[in-house]
């Protein structure tokens, strides 16, 4: 599986004079495309546009929810660790424990959970978390 990363840049707010250019729309089309074109000249795939929340001060006290336009572009990252599978993560219990599967009827196959040997306080896992 391939291990991808990300960026994002906040996309242009103002267009860009350019020849030829004479409305509005043309000009932040330009600004647009040379974000673009620098990102991908970088290596960067355009992936999409998001508009987001953002909350900032007004004044002393106050806050107030403001929205960001961001380009978000991915590349594939060279000699990236492979993924382990969760079993094989699993199955490295720290010591003095062993790994079980946790057969609850909800999670049957699921989630993974360690059990104590005698003598020592089982150690609480994501499955065991969840049912309390």
């Amino acid at each position: 599986m391939q291990a991808y990363e990300y960026k994002v840049v906040p996309a242009p707010t103002r267009g860009e004079k350019g020849r030829g250019l004479k409305t509005g729309a043309d000009r932040f089309a330009n600004a647009l495309s040379r974000v673009m074109n620098e990102m991908a000249a970088e290596g960067w795939d355009y992936c999409r546009a998001e508009t987001l929340p953002a909350e900032e001060r007004s004044g002393l006290t106050s806050k107030t929810t403001v929205y960001h336009n961001m380009l978000v572009f991915r590349r594939v990252v060279e000699n990236a660790p492979p993924r382990r599978a969760r079993a094989e993560i699993v199955d490295e219990a720290p010591e003095g424990m062993e790994a079980v599967e946790d057969e609850t009827p909800a999670r049957r196959g699921g989630l993974l959970s360690t059990k104590a040997p005698e003598g020592r306080a089982p150690r609480l896992g994501p499955a065991e978390e969840a049912e309390e």
